[in-house]
């Protein structure tokens, strides 16, 4: 490998972790002060089983959440559906396709779309409603490129477009996503990752509904179009460095152990763990605690299942389903198809 190539990466990691710290540090918990919060919905029911503990075992196309390093692990063609019952009637789907091209990497490309019923347009004047709906949602897509850098190490890059709206207003931003991954043979087998998530632009609404007219001058008689000021936002950055190990690896059986830690820029930090028994790789069960730490958090225990089914010689079906304790908030349901090919 190209020692150049590798000081520049490892310092281009390094000024992006640095800038991760130094936005963390400028307050306690920032709760409530990022825009695209729908990026912190975690994509994948294997993940989302495991608590969220998943950067370091990421081998599959989920890895383009995650951490993108993750598809220079695959070993054809994947693709995989993702549908979440979110919390308060919101659902959340997400798409994402990825091809091994040997030497020369992994490409991928993803879509996620937010979106929820709509709601009736009320004022002060008709709190039951003013006969208009609107609605709100949000998207994001982007491609993704990942490579071995070496036999145990890779590295992996996301782009992506990301839009918000509400009724007639709408935000826009583009953001990076940055990951690596550390192979070492030390107890069956140990991984090290470190990802960065949503490296991008501030987003700031705009649209008609901001357009007033303004009565100005004596007695009003002047009308002007003005336009209502609104702040712009970061959006959620996350850093994650985890730390996995297969516990117990056979021909039969593997028992996958790995705990993440997670520095958001909107919160205060916290750790994701979990654990994936695996029988002939053909069914998964999973378990694990999501946000232990976070401050008033209301996630907590998730659970999971998966079964994979081998149509023929080269494709292979999986299906993937968990289940997430949110508290007070009751529960949220992940449902995943994936394909093989």
């Amino acid at each position: 490998m190209n020692k150049k190539l590798l000081f520049s990466i490892l310092l281009l990691i390094s000024l992006l972790l640095n800038y991760s710290y130094s936005q963390i540090g400028t307050s306690l918990t920032k709760t409530g002060t990022t825009a695209a919060q729908f990026l912190k919905i975690g994509v994948g029911s294997r993940a989302l089983g495991m608590g969220g503990a998943f950067i370091a075992t990421a081998n599959d196309i989920s890895a383009v959440y995650w951490n993108p390093a993750g598809l220079a692990l695959i070993s054809t063609r994947e693709a995989a559906f993702n549908h979440i019952d979110w919390l308060m009637d919101v659902k959340y789907d997400h798409a994402a396709f990825g091809i091994n091209f040997d030497d020369f990497g992994t490409i991928g490309a993803f879509v996620g779309v937010m979106s929820m019923g709509e709601m009736m347009v009320r004022t002060v004047d008709k709190p039951e409603g003013t006969g208009e709906y609107f609605g709100a949602g949000a998207l994001t897509a982007g491609i993704s490129y990942a490579r071995n850098l070496t036999e145990n190490f890779a590295i992996g890059f996301n782009a992506k477009y990301i839009r918000e709206y509400i009724w007639h207003e709408t935000a826009q931003g583009f953001a990076l996503d940055i990951g690596t991954y550390y192979r070492i043979q030390f107890l069956n087998e140990t991984r090290l990752a470190a990802s960065i998530s949503n490296f991008g632009t501030k987003m700031k609404l705009s649209g008609r509904d901001l357009l007033v007219l303004t009565n100005t001058g004596p007695g009003g008689a002047n009308i002007i179009n003005t336009e209502h000021q609104v702040d712009e936002f970061d959006i959620p950055l996350l850093f994650r460095i985890g730390l996995a190990v297969d516990a117990i690896k056979t021909e039969q059986m593997r028992l996958t152990l790995e705990t993440n830690a997670v520095h958001p820029n909107d919160n205060t930090e916290y750790l994701n763990s979990g654990l994936e028994y695996a029988w002939n790789e053909k069914i998964f069960l999973r378990a694990g605690y999501k946000s232990l730490f976070e401050r008033d958090s209301e996630q907590g225990l998730t659970l999971g299942l998966g079964v994979n089914y081998r149509l023929v010689d080269l494709v292979t079906i999986q299906f993937d389903y968990a289940f997430q304790d949110f508290g007070r908030l009751k529960n949220v349901h992940y449902l995943t198809v994936g394909v093989k090919f």
